[in-house]
């Protein structure tokens, strides 16, 4: 059976791989940030079990760890590795391969879509392919492969050359990659902390609580100035559901949680299109693409970013109530 901790293992030894390459260039910043994050991907779970047995300096060398990524984050950022190609040869290869390169990234979503949709009949017996808890994310790391291997089949490029690939992408992006994991957190330790019932007091003080349009416009709304602060969905989705979710529109209204987080998220997505604070999304594309300037992302997503808000809004007015 597949687990989530055999995809973590995976991303942990390409991880490793990055150290390693970065070491043998002397690049040594570089070197220490993959390899202290290889070890969370690769010990993780280990971590976890003797933290849970009352074992306590794995788990503080593990946090020390993450300062210790906060401090190497700080620094001035490393030059990206050399091109492989030159600037003619991207140039050819780009006009050879044209719009067919956008079938790997297509794969992605259609094949989580069916891996996940599949997984009541991948069983053989009282085996199961997935471990039932985390098919989901199970199914994204399957479908990332299966677009691996499109990609390869697309560009006949040699397998190794998706890793070296791959690993000067990772440090060109370089800490931007990890904002969606650390804000995730973010967004759980504000939950654990208290800081969704505080947003759940000051909202009902503001706003009629007896109004289904109200409530609606507060939860969908503050997801997105909440994403536009935080700067990723994932951090502002437990707070503003635990806060305005939950408690207003489930509790008082009887709404569909499902519809609820599932549209909640969606219109969160919306804020991260608008704030540079998504430094991932909104600002390394920018200098990826060598634009003007580094804004230019944001400014031509905000239309789309405030037509799909009130798309949304619209849906789950209409949608969550029974």
């Amino acid at each position: 059976m597949l687990r989530l901790e055999h995809i973590f293992i995976a991303i942990g030894l390409f991880l490793a791989f990055s150290a390693w390459l970065n070491l043998r260039e002397r690049r040594y910043a570089m070197t220490v940030f993959w390899a202290i994050l290889a070890c969370a991907f690769l010990f993780g779970r280990r971590i976890n079990e003797l933290a849970a047995a009352g074992e306590r300096l794995p788990a503080q060398l593990m946090g020390v760890g993450v300062i210790a990524l906060g401090v190497l984050a700080s620094l001035r950022k490393l030059p990206a590795p050399a091109e492989s190609q030159t600037a003619v040869e991207r140039e050819a290869s780009a006009t050879r391969l044209g719009g067919r390169l956008f079938t790997a990234a297509l794969v992605i979503p259609l094949a989580t879509l069916v891996l996940v949709l599949g997984e009541p009949w991948l069983h053989w017996g009282a085996i199961t392919a997935f471990d039932p808890r985390d098919h989901k994310l199970i199914a994204l790391g399957i479908a990332c492969v299966i677009a691996l291997a499109v990609a390869g089949w697309i560009t006949r490029a040699r397998p190794q050359q998706s890793v070296v690939e791959g690993r000067r992408l990772l440090d060109t992006l370089s800490w931007a990659v990890l904002l969606p994991m650390v804000l995730a957190t973010l967004g759980t330790v504000f939950t654990v902390t208290g800081v969704g019932d505080s947003v759940s007091v000051l909202m009902s003080s503001v706003i009629p609580v007896d109004n289904r349009l109200a409530c609606v416009l507060a939860y969908g709304l503050g997801m997105v100035l909440f994403t536009v602060v935080m700067g990723n969905a994932f951090a502002a989705f437990p707070v503003i559901t635990a806060g305005i979710g939950l408690p207003f529109l489930v509790l008082e209204h009887g709404a569909n949680p499902a519809i609820v987080g599932a549209l909640g998220m969606l219109t969160g997505y919306c804020g991260t299109l608008l704030t540079p604070m998504a430094a991932n999304f909104n600002i390394v594309p920018a200098v990826l693409l060598e634009l003007p300037n580094q804004h230019d992302v944001i400014r031509a997503q905000w239309p789309t970013a405030l037509l799909l808000m009130g798309c949304n809004l619209a849906l789950m007015y209409w949608l969550v109530f029974p």
